[in-house]
């Protein structure tokens, strides 16, 4: 299987994106390339901007403020239990935040708040999955697979001017 990629600039630094053969996306990261969740060998992915060119509109949309939606379609991998948190990272708004905890409760796992962390950070479509809207109980800023400076800034360009 091929996958298309291309990296570009964002405010936040490097961003990369990924899709399938169908133009769906599997995975984004900020950094390069080898940032991305991915187990594929190297040899699988084509640097094809043209190809990511819809995805990237959104993202640079979303990064320029002039966008709080994603269409792209999602393809991601993942367990049944990460599919049903991922989905609901997509239902927090724009400009808002949920508690590990609020998500564990919104997919009826009350008690699974850790599982839902695990899945929050095995997230492979930063941004577009909004795992950057999870927050501590307290409104800490627990994890980010790219760092509590990067969380920062996404909730940043969140607020209101």
């Amino acid at each position: 299987m091929t996958l298309r990629y291309d990296t570009f600039p964002t405010p936040c630094g490097a961003f990369s994106v990924t899709i399938d053969a169908n133009g769906a996306l599997v995975a984004t990261a900020f950094g390069s390339l080898a940032a991305l969740k991915l187990r594929v060998d190297a040899d699988a992915f084509v640097r094809d901007a043209a190809a990511v060119a819809p995805a990237r509109r959104e993202l640079e949309d979303f990064f320029a403020g002039r966008s709080r939606t994603f269409t792209v379609r999602v393809a991601a991998a993942g367990t049944p239990f990460q599919q049903a948190v991922w989905s609901a990272l997509r239902k927090i708004p724009f400009g808002r935040t949920a508690s590990y905890g609020e998500i564990a409760a919104a997919i009826g796992r009350p008690g699974a708040a850790r599982a839902v962390g695990r899945a929050n950070g095995a997230n492979p479509v930063c941004v577009i999955v909004p795992c950057h809207r999870v927050i501590g109980t307290d409104g800490s800023l627990t994890g980010f697979a790219f760092g509590e400076k990067i969380k920062r800034q996404l909730l940043a360009l969140e607020q209101p001017a």
